[in-house]
């Protein structure tokens, strides 16, 4: 019953709406879902299982019902805390399509200078086309752009536009839907029915699947480009209490 509910109201309300809706639903989850057998590493709460998500292929057990993060979210809480200096040194960040599970976090830190970014997110500072931004260039030395490219036609000309706005000496992770046992990317123009697009590209408004050569279409750009696995360095256990996908990759691209 619950799978159900979350297809139908991913696949027809728009997430402007969702984003907004979410913040009335979250006390009844926080409460209806309290347990000790899974944790969200972001604001340390534990619960007796993770809500379901996906739009076309519901995932088991992976949003968490306090931060409404899913797999992806959690892996990169722990990368920027264990890896990198983003929350105890200053950085001019840029986030695009701010995440409700980082957003006001990431607002609250004193270190950072930071602004969102997005086309129709009530939470962007700026709305703004990612093949035509209105940043100088070398602006940023951090910036946040997650499972947004696979929504832009023209994602080479998005790379080019990160690429110019990162500082040197820069940081951008970049993390997309991956098919790691795909050597290249998948797209098809042709394929316009949006029921066939989830189910081909895995969500309705995606426009590819991305396979193993994301990480050289990046250093194409000029970027020198990490691929980082996290959970392939976690005891399995710790992997399933934070509810990780095991082997995800996150593309950390660096500005020479």
């Amino acid at each position: 019953m619950i799978k159900k509910a979350f297809k139908f109201l991913l696949n027809r309300i728009p997430r402007p709406i969702l984003i907004r809706l979410s913040y009335f639903a979250r006390p009844f989850l926080l409460l209806s879902l309290k347990g000790n057998r899974y944790t969200d590493p972001i604001d340390g709460k534990s619960f007796r299982k993770f809500l379901p998500y996906g739009y076309e292929h519901q995932r088991e057990n992976v949003l968490s019902p306090s931060t409404l993060s899913l797999e992806r979210h959690r892996l990169l809480w722990l990368y920027l805390q264990e890896n990198t200096s983003f929350f105890t040194k200053p950085h001019k960040v840029l986030h695009f399509a701010p995440e409700q599970a980082f957003y006001k976090r990431f607002r609250k830190l004193e270190n950072l200078d930071y602004t969102t970014t997005d086309l129709e997110s009530p939470l962007a500072d700026v709305k703004a086309d990612i093949c035509n931004l209105p940043f100088k260039d070398n602006s940023f030395d951090f910036i946040l752009c997650n499972h947004v490219l696979e929504h832009i036609p023209d994602d080479q000309k998005a790379m080019q536009e990160l690429y110019r706005i990162l500082a040197p000496g820069g940081t951008a992770i970049l993390q997309i839907p991956q098919d790691l046992n795909r050597e290249t990317t998948f797209e098809d123009d042709s394929i316009t029915d949006s029921k066939e697009r989830a189910r081909i590209f895995g969500q309705y408004d995606h426009v590819r699947v991305y396979g193993r050569d994301y990480f050289d279409k990046l250093r194409s750009i000029g970027f020198k480009v990490e691929e980082v696995d996290m959970t392939s360095k976690m005891l399995p256990a710790m992997v399933d209490r934070y509810r990780l996908a095991k082997g995800e990759i996150i593309p950390v691209a660096r500005k020479k």
